[in-house]
């Protein structure tokens, strides 16, 4: 992967026409300045649980960033949080950046605790280079809680970090830290307007004291990973709305997302996940419209953050020459979780879903909806677990508005994108660490409206797997055979090719396992986690407990 020097950078800020106008003017950055980063990543966040992607849920603050800027189709995460917040980090494979697996050190190199030695974060070569950056929210790549590791976010890359290193309460996040000190929330405290403090705490701190630098701010919200937590006045906008239930959910968003251009007119709704129950057979419809309620007050109240970050640009003049991202970690989460009588994540009888004590989550019905128009969720390769929502906006730098982009793109190109624009070449080692190369490619010419090459890609997360080349596509559950889509006629995987062309899938297993080999994947069945079973305390898809 090629970064294009200082001086193809200052070629390219010829090339970029910007948007003229007298604010534009009075806002415009010296030539040649390196662009203000602002990363924003959510949690669980299903592909259609935005606006601009075709929901209902009220996002005007993301649907302003589309309508100014662009919108990826064709996107994709690693299936997992920690997974892919490794390979977004770093531009690597998750397996080559360490945590092949979640945080367990299960099969050093690939599986283990944290972010390995032989990679380097985008925060510490950015840093490097002049760059003062902030980490806010939720880390979960290693290195923090009882004791204060090497993958800290101070210690990779970090000027400043608030946050947690998993997900847990939105209400009691445990642990919690300002930096390197542990903080005990107080009375009031909802994580999610927490982080978007911070965040623009960060901001405002950097514009006193260090605005003659360019900043990186990366903002990980917990929302709307489970449990299902929001602020009752959000909750209330609202309750009974999806008392029609996930099939018809469904639907309206397909039809929605074909009316934005979003999806070829020959594709069809994937059909409704087998585990799920037709919503003609649910007798307890008030508690399921409660928790979308709840999910839907989650992603609004996201939305009501990034508008103050977003409010907080503007007002430090800093709007025009900073590039904003937006996407989610992976696919909804069909995940069911209760281990009460233990509080961590257990829902106390009689505790109603939303608030301090509950502890519900999603389930495989609105998972699927919230992943529509694809299969599966977090955790396949399926597109329902690997596609996300990328919106990106930067009006010194992007050509267009609303712009819809359909090339395919993966967490690995945002490290190679952020050191392409600030104009750093990669190094083979740093701070004396060998380095993996990168894996990404940078997003620049797409920001600029052009389409990118078409490429290959991997996945593997607990033995589901997928590899696409182009325009095909192979993907297999754990422990299941391969299927085959031409994602260009059926994106949303409803006919299986396999037995058609039994050489592509051939072709396509080969390479897959050639990738496998390269980075460091092992078969599932060898691992710990492969003894999985439904229990009642957690169910990864809603299934029954045999």
């Amino acid at each position: 992967m090629q970064v294009r020097s200082r001086a193809m950078w200052g070629l390219l800020l010829l090339l970029v026409t910007p948007i003229v106008g007298v604010e534009a003017e009075r806002e415009s950055a010296p030539h040649g300045a390196r662009p203000n980063i602002v990363l924003v990543l959510a949690d669980d966040l299903g592909y259609s649980d935005v606006g601009c992607y075709g929901s209902e849920i009220r996002t005007p603050n993301l649907d302003r960033l589309a309508a100014e800027g662009v919108r990826f189709t064709q996107f994709y995460n690693a299936a997992r949080c920690c997974p892919t917040r490794a390979s977004l980090l770093t531009g690597l494979y998750p397996h080559r950046a360490g945590v092949g697996h979640m945080l367990q050190a299960w099969h050093p190199p690939g599986y283990t605790a944290g972010l390995t030695e032989q990679s380097a974060t985008f925060a510490e070569l950015l840093q490097s280079a002049g760059y003062r950056t902030y980490h806010v929210g939720k880390w979960h790549v290693g290195g923090v809680g009882a004791t204060v590791g090497r993958n800290h976010p101070l210690n990779r890359g970090f000027d400043r970090a608030y946050g947690t290193g998993g997900g847990g309460s939105f209400f009691r996040p445990d642990p919690l830290y300002l930096n390197r000190t542990p903080v005990r929330p107080g009375p009031g405290y909802y994580t999610t307007d927490a982080f978007s403090t911070q965040a623009v705490e960060f901001l405002e701190e950097h514009y006193r004291e260090q605005q003659d630098r360019p900043f990186l701010l990366h903002l990980c919200y917990t929302a709307p990973h489970f449990p299902l937590h929001a602020r009752a006045e959000d909750i209330a906008r609202y309750v009974t709305r999806y008392r029609d239930g996930w099939d018809a959910l469904r639907e309206r968003r397909f039809a929605r997302q074909r009316e934005l251009g979003l999806l070829n007119t020959n594709w069809r709704l994937s059909p409704r996940d087998p585990i799920a129950r037709p919503w003609s057979e649910v007798t307890d419809r008030d508690e399921w419209d409660l928790r979308y309620a709840v999910h839907a007050a989650m992603v609004d109240s996201m939305d009501q953050g990034i508008g103050r970050v977003l409010e907080t640009l503007r007002r430090q003049k800093a709007e025009r020459n900073t590039l904003v991202l937006f996407l989610s970690d992976n696919g909804a989460s069909a995940e069911a979780l209760d281990s009460w009588p233990n509080p961590a994540r257990g829902h106390r009888p009689g505790s109603l879903v939303g608030a301090a004590d509950s502890h519900r989550c999603l389930e495989i019905g609105w998972a699927n909806a919230a992943n529509t128009p694809f299969r599966e969720n977090k955790m396949w390769a399926h597109e329902g677990g690997i596609a996300t929502p990328l919106i990106a906006r930067w009006p010194a730098g992007i050509r267009g508005k609303g712009v819809v982009n359909r090339s395919v793109g993966h967490v690995l190109d945002l490290a190679p994108t952020f050191l392409d624009l600030a104009g750093i070449e990669y190094p083979a080692t740093f701070r004396n660490r060998t380095l993996h190369p990168l894996e990404g490619i940078s997003l620049t010419p797409a920001l600029r409206g052009a389409t990118l090459p078409a490429r290959e890609l991997g996945w593997e997360h607990e033995g589901n797997r997928a590899y696409r080349a182009g325009d095909w596509k192979i993907v297999a559950p754990v422990r299941g055979e391969w299927e085959l889509y031409d994602l260009k006629a059926d994106r949303t995987e409803t006919r299986n090719l396999a037995a058609r062309h039994p050489e592509r899938v051939r072709d396509l297993a080969s390479r897959w396992q050639a990738w496998a080999d390269r980075i460091g994947v092992v078969p599932w069945d060898t691992l710990p986690g492969a003894n999985y079973r439904p229990a009642p305390g957690y169910r990864k898809k809603s299934e029954s407990v045999r």
